[in-house]
């Protein structure tokens, strides 16, 4: 998301009150919430985006559940949760998975594959379903970043370019239903002759302009400097060449604990063991949302959001006991 203070690459090393493991819903909501309460904190999320599962899945999709929404659209959500983070002023680490938490002290360091170093005095997990990859197209990965993507966050990025779409699933057929007013042209690739979308989305996609190609693979991607070509071959050998400047890989993605495994917390279900105030097993270190796990747990973004205050509230006052548990109300302040 453009306007985010990001650390992009290996870069200097960052120190914060607290780090936040993942930028989905509950890790925005708790950044915001602990500048509330007084503290610096940093985000940092293996994806390049904010937003999560959200961004990645169904930026387009209306989320009904949400307290004060009778309906938003994903991607909206995510920008208003961007935004009122942006009050707390995060130090963003997108495109930075957190490999290893070591214990120093008072302090808890965090190492991400981009080899940058965050000191905090507590930890909080909010990594949703686990470490987030996208499945990768067998062909043209050399394109990524010049054409090639795998998610959408920002639809008018592509207005009038001729678009491929690749993939046979909900989040392809809502790209390219979204796509169709504002690209030049959309088309459907798919290796398939039967989609495993919703029917109704399925119909909705044949009765519009959208080219569908079934059963054909992706062969071939090619462009000087960015993408220009995709060539398309069908089960007979035939080959169809596509004018392109954006291939969209909605190929579906790869969940997984990662290295959250190798951090020495009390895991159930695949999911982080937390006690009534988020804490786990290990000093320091909280848990908020789908990656947390407690009896009578169930798994809603609105349920994310009130773990994620109890947890950044029990943070506050491990690391300042002058700071009160209660927080008192926003609109006192």
């Amino acid at each position: 998301m453009s306007g985010l203070p990001a650390v992009p690459g290996a870069g200097p090393d960052v120190s914060v009150d607290l780090l936040i493991i993942g930028a989905g819903p509950a890790g925005l909501y708790g950044a915001y919430y602990a500048g509330f309460r007084g503290m610096s904190v940093a985000v940092a999320d293996a994806l390049p985006e904010v937003g999560g599962q959200i961004t990645a899945l169904y930026p387009e999709k209306l989320v009904y559940d949400v307290a004060g929404f009778p309906a938003v659209r994903g991607q909206d959500l995510v920008d208003r949760l961007a935004e009122q983070a942006g009050q707390s002023n995060p130090v963003y680490l997108l495109g930075h998975g957190v490999t290893d938490l070591d214990d120093a002290g008072e302090h808890i360091v965090a190492t991400t594959d981009a080899g940058t170093r965050i000191t905090a005095g507590a930890v909080l997990v909010c990594g949703g379903i686990g470490n987030f990859v996208p499945r990768e197209l067998p062909v043209g990965s050399d394109y990524l970043g010049r054409g090639l993507r795998y998610f959408v966050p920002r639809l008018d990025e592509l207005t009038g370019q001729d678009v491929v779409v690749v993939g046979g699933g909900d989040s392809a057929l809502d790209w390219a239903l979204s796509l169709e007013p504002i690209a030049s042209s959309v088309t459907v690739v798919h290796r398939r002759t039967r989609f495993r979308a919703h029917e109704r989305t399925v119909e909705q996609v044949h009765a519009s302009s959208v080219r569908v190609l079934t059963p054909y693979e992706v062969e071939k991607i090619s462009g000087d400097g960015s993408v220009s070509e995709v060539v398309v071959a069908g089960p007979d050998g035939d080959r169809i060449s596509l004018p392109a400047q954006s291939v969209v890989a909605a190929l579906g993605f790869i969940a997984d604990l990662g290295p959250i495994e190798r951090w020495g917390l009390e895991l159930r279900r695949r999911r982080i063991l937390v006690d009534r105030t988020m804490r786990t097993s290990r000093e320091r270190v909280f848990a908020a949302g789908d990656i947390a796990d407690h009896d009578g747990k169930v798994s809603l973004i609105s349920i994310g959001f009130g773990e994620a205050a109890l947890a950044v509230n029990h943070i506050a006052s491990l690391l300042d006991s002058a700071r009160s548990l209660t927080p008192g109300h926003s609109s006192d302040v």
